[in-house]
Order: structure tokens, then sequence, then C-alpha cells
């Protein structure tokens, strides 16, 4: 993004940004009125250019995944505090979370291979198509970026800060690493080139991603796609959509906008019967 398009003789701004700091150190230069609007922190992050920080926050990831020609994504939602199979469920408040995140850590190992059949039929699309899409953070997060490592396959991790700073993963694939102020420009970015949305065990983040892209759909504003929910048994608990049916507040239809799975092959086999895609057989994995 930084290469100009089009030949010119005219002056950057960054060049001029480089200029105004050298200017000589008088009352008049140390002002923040002398400061170039665009290089003035305290200017570009005030109330008054929130509208400006919304629109810069969705043009900086939108240009740089049209420079990747990437087209379309799968995106996994799940819990930041699964941990990887045999690891400690270092989230655990007490030994009753303890046993249960360490039994969720299967989904890691679902949504990990659930993300490298998308990337075995990215790499046969030029990975223009079906890259994976986490929020670049830890547990499933991780567990998909690293489906994506594991065959060689770029990925996407759109992070958010947070007051417990969330770093992202070591498996997103750089250049394609971003971060976000705002939920709202996150969110578009989630879901604009979505393909496929695999919702994964998760708190109160995750459940907010399932009911923003199900509500897009209900509504008519996005088009159907596959909305995969992984774990019969957690989402049972979790949520009772039926009992919303029966009570009259959503259509009777509504709880087929999503389909309950429990293993990457049978997640990634509704992806491939809604796209026509080919069959593909297992990924092979180029290992950690």
């Amino acid at each position: 993004m930084s290469k100009r398009r089009h030949p010119t003789s005219l002056r950057t701004s960054g060049e001029d940004i480089a200029v105004s700091r050298k200017a000589p150190d008088t009352p008049q230069t140390r002002s923040a009125a002398y400061r170039l609007a665009f290089a003035d922190d305290e200017f570009m992050t005030s109330e008054d250019t929130r509208g400006v920080r919304f629109q810069l926050e969705y043009l900086k990831p939108e240009f740089r995944l049209r420079e990747h020609g990437i087209n379309s994504t799968v995106v996994l939602f799940g819990g930041a505090r699964i941990p990887e199979p045999g690891k400690p469920a270092w989230a655990a408040k007490n030994e009753t979370q303890r046993k249960n995140l360490e039994a969720a850590s299967r989904y890691y190992e679902e949504a990990r291979k659930f993300a490298q059949y998308a990337s075995q039929t990215s790499a046969s699309l030029g990975y223009k198509e079906f890259v994976v899409t986490t929020g670049g953070g830890p547990g499933v997060m991780e567990a998909g970026n690293r489906g994506a490592t594991d065959m060689g396959a770029p990925s996407i991790g759109l992070n958010i800060v947070l007051p417990h700073e969330q770093a992202p993963n070591l498996y997103v694939t750089p250049d394609l690493s971003f971060n976000f102020h705002y939920f709202a420009t996150r969110k578009i970015h989630f879901l604009m080139r979505a393909k496929t949305v695999a919702v994964f065990p998760g708190g109160f983040g995750t459940l907010d991603e399932f009911f923003e892209a199900l509500t897009l759909i209900q509504t008519g504003r996005m088009d159907k796609i596959p909305m995969l929910l992984f774990g019969k048994e957690f989402w049972t608990k979790v949520i009772n959509l039926d009992a919303l049916a029966e009570a009259g507040t959503i259509a009777p239809d509504d709880p087929n906008l999503f389909t309950v799975v429990d293993t990457a092959e049978e997640g990634w086999d509704v992806v491939r019967q809604f796209y026509n895609l080919p069959q593909m057989g297992e990924p092979s994995p180029r290992g950690d």
C-alpha cells in the first residue's frame, strides 16, 4: 500500500510529515495547531473524527485483502479459552472449569482440521477463495490459523484491542494480521467475504458473532451460506432456538438457517455440498 499507483511529481504526505518534524523549535511549531491534520494523534483520536477512524479501519484491511486477491473466506468463531489437547486450561477459575475446558480441547482439534479442509480447497483455487479467517487470538482462533499453516496456506487474523491485550497467535499470516479498535468495523470484515461461518464453543463474544451473522441471514441482509455450529452437546445446553420458534418470536423454519455438526468431516461435507465442490480426500498437513 505504500507504493504509488500513479507516477506524479507532487510531494507525498509522508515526505511532508518528515519535513514538518524538522521545523525550527518555536512556540508556533510546538503548538498542536501547526501539526499536519493526518499526523496529529490528538486530532485523529478526538471524538469529532470518529467517523474518519471508522472509515480508516474499514479501508486498511480492505485494501490489503484486495492486494492479495482474496475474494472469499471461511470464518471460524470460538472460545479463546479452549486449550490445545494436552495443554493446561490456563483460563480455568476452578476445578469444574478446568475439567470442562480440558474436555473441550477436542474442539481445538476439530477447528484445526476444519481449517485444513478449507485450506486444501483454497489451494486448488489459488488461495483466492475459502481463505481461513479468525479473530486472530488463542484457543479456537489459533487452531483455525494453525490448520491453514499446516497446509502451507495463508490465513487472516482480525484482532481487536482489549483491556487485557490480545496478541495475534503465531500462525496468522503476518501480512494478513490486522488490529481493530471498533468491533463494528471488525464484524464487517468478518462477514463481507464469508462463504462459510463455523461456530465452535465459546463465550459472550462467540454468541455475539453467531447471532450477528444469523440475524443478517434471517433478515435477508446477507445471502444464505453454510452456518455451522460445532458441538451438539454444548450448543443444546446453551441455546434452544426451537423454544423461540414455539413461542412465535422467530419463524418456524429459522432454526434451519444453521446446521449442528460434531466433526470437521461433517462440517466440510456440508460446505462441499452447498457449493458443489469436488471431493478432495483427507488433507495432508505438512506437519508442525
